[in-house]
């Protein structure tokens, strides 16, 4: 196996840091009975998964446990994130607002404009609050991380790669569990698979998967309308980081039933969104915001339910709240437990929401965006500039690369958006169709228009401001590529 170049500096950080991940002591305290009966939980994310699981019917996802916990739980066909970029979409899982309100609208360390508004209440910080005993094993990515209070923490800075130990991440929380004596505990695993990077050494880090992929055994995913031999190898890759994931969710599991908690623990699993691929993460369309939502919850979920509510990653933080019998914040979640038993609400949301801001400062490229059931709308609010980020690592066009049949006006949408995109998600799953300027859509396009509107007003979109724009560009220091 070819040598890691940055190994070396990573497990000499790790060293070095030992004692703080080690924990930092804390005064203990008393606490009722009926606080020790609290449920415990375990909220687990994946970093850059789309919906590549067997239980979502991926016939190439190698994922046993995965689909086990959903069929022991509840699998939402329609999960949306908030924003399709790491930090954001992880901010508003443990603060339940969007990105525009919660503050953080890129990439955590990349510029002070992409930090978290102070003061805001945070799902970490309630649940130490009221007695639980918090961990995190992997990244948090958010600033700043003050805000969000954990009892043990491991390896949880940005570099977060070394969670591909996926053994070793188990251990960890078998530790954790018996280290947090008779309270209940609230535990965030975040795996780094399959994020990118991609090479021979990810595709089997410790020798999982014990039989990789290789470019020859799949296909492009099937939003990208694109192939190449480079674009299959990558494809390789992501599914070989989802076995190894996998893996990793089978292993916890099994060191939760060994400590004896898995009984009365929350389970939930999620990815912050879509594959790291054009057309996915760092957009607004389905492989980028829809992502994997599983939650077991002990004596509630009915196993092997698919529901087809309208749920977002928002939900998490007041649902999670529930499960600790706290009284949440307000924020533009709800709890999901009433959807868990297949009873779905007759008053449950019929549209969703999200938007995306930038991931680095370069990448500033402002969008919003609603779905119904059926349709989706796509408000590109800087549509009079080129989009800078309209590809990701080898799926782009090139001389020998070019779209399918009929996708070279798909193509030109990512690069050069129009200001509006109306997409018929049930007739059109990869969003290859815009219908905006469709008369027969003029009705349609309005109703989602107004919906959007209001959204981002009852929200406090910054950016309902045009001059708001303009000042992030200038602070961000980056400028308008013409269309032309």
């Amino acid at each position: 196996m070819r040598r890691l170049s940055w190994l070396p500096g990573l497990l000499l950080w790790l060293c070095a840091t030992a004692p703080a991940a080690a924990g930092i002591s804390l005064p203990e305290r008393n606490f009722s009975p009926a606080q020790a009966q609290r449920l415990n939980i375990v909220l687990i994310t994946a970093d850059d998964l789309g919906k590549s699981l067997g239980a979502y019917g991926d016939p190439m996802a190698q994922t046993p446990n995965l689909d086990a916990l959903a069929a022991q739980g509840v699998l939402f066909e329609r999960a949306w994130v908030s924003q399709a970029s790491c930090s954001s979409s992880r901010a508003s899982m443990l603060t339940g607002l969007y990105p525009h309100q919660h503050g953080q609208i890129g990439l955590a360390g990349q510029h002070e404009e992409f930090r978290l508004r102070p003061g805001l209440a945070t799902l970490p910080g309630l649940l130490r609050s009221a007695g639980y005993f918090n961990g995190i094993i992997g990244k948090l990515h958010i600033d700043p991380p003050a805000a969000f209070p954990f009892d043990r923490r491991w390896n949880d800075q940005n570099g977060a790669i070394e969670s591909r130990d996926v053994r070793r991440v188990a251990r960890v929380a078998g530790d954790f569990v018996r280290q947090r004596g008779t309270k209940p505990f609230f535990l965030y695993v975040n795996y780094f698979d399959p994020h990118r990077p991609y090479d021979s050494d990810a595709d089997q880090f410790l020798g999982l998967p014990a039989a990789p992929y290789t470019a020859a055994d799949v296909t492009p995913l099937p939003f990208l309308g694109i192939d190449s031999p480079q674009i299959r190898s990558e494809v390789a890759s992501y599914y070989n980081g989802i076995s190894r994931l996998d893996t990793g969710v089978g292993l916890l599991l099994q060191e939760l039933k060994r400590a004896g908690v898995l009984d009365r623990t929350v389970v939930v699993f999620v990815s912050d969104h879509g594959a790291p691929f054009s057309r996915a993460k760092t957009t607004a369309y389905e492989a980028g915001v829809a992502v994997p939502l599983i939650i077991h919850w002990p004596g509630t979920s009915r196993a092997g339910l698919r529901s087809e509510a309208l749920v977002s990653t928002v939900d998490l933080m007041p649902t999670l709240l529930e499960a600790a019998r706290i009284v949440p914040p307000r924020t533009e979640g709800r709890s999901l437990r009433p959807l868990l038993s297949g009873n779905t609400p007759a008053q449950w949301r019929g549209v969703l929401f999200a938007e995306y801001n930038a991931h680095a400062p370069e990448h500033f490229y402002p969008r919003r965006a609603v779905r119904t059931a059926r349709y989706k709308l796509i408000h590109n609010l800087d549509s009079a500039c080129r989009n800078p980020l309209s590809y990701i690592g080898n799926t782009r066009l090139s001389p020998t690369v070019r779209p399918a049949p009929g996708w070279n006006p798909t193509y030109r949408n990512l690069f050069q958006p129009p200001e509006f995109e109306l997409y018929d998600l049930r007739n059109d799953p990869f969003e290859t169709s815009n219908l905006a300027q469709k008369p027969t859509q003029a009705q349609r396009l309005g109703n989602m228009q107004a919906a959007l509107m209001q959204w981002r007003q009852r929200t406090g979109d910054p950016l309902l401001n045009p001059g708001e724009i303009a000042r992030l560009k200038s602070a961000l220091g980056v400028g308008c590529v013409s269309r032309r």
